[in-house]
């Protein structure tokens, strides 16, 4: 499993737009293969900010798969007109030596 990170500014006064857009778009992304999940976060001191979190089953099924793909150009054409510059994208992937830890 991978976990992209991806921290995106919104245009001012487009929040409301954008998360609109997000849940359209959750659609399209949901279509490709390797696609686990998404969460959208908004920053509380920055509401502007917002952090997307998306989980792969590998990396190529997001930089490869997804990036190159038609799916992609839906994607961005339904949010990429709410962003303020690029998202700033990492991935991430679990470390098997520490196990989540919960209720």
């Amino acid at each position: 499993m991978i976990l992209e990170r991806a921290v995106i500014h919104v245009l001012p006064a487009q929040e409301a737009e954008f998360e609109a857009a997000i849940s359209e778009a959750r659609g399209v992304i949901a279509q490709s293969p390797g696609f686990r999940s998404l969460r959208l976060l908004r920053g509380v001191e920055r509401p502007r900010d917002y952090l997307m979190l998306v989980e792969w089953d590998s990396i190529e099924d997001h930089t490869v798969g997804f990036r190159e793909s038609r799916l992609f150009h839906q994607w961005r054409g339904l949010i990429g007109r709410f962003f303020d510059g690029e998202p700033n994208i990492q991935h991430f992937e679990p470390l098997e030596s520490l196990e989540p830890v919960g209720p």
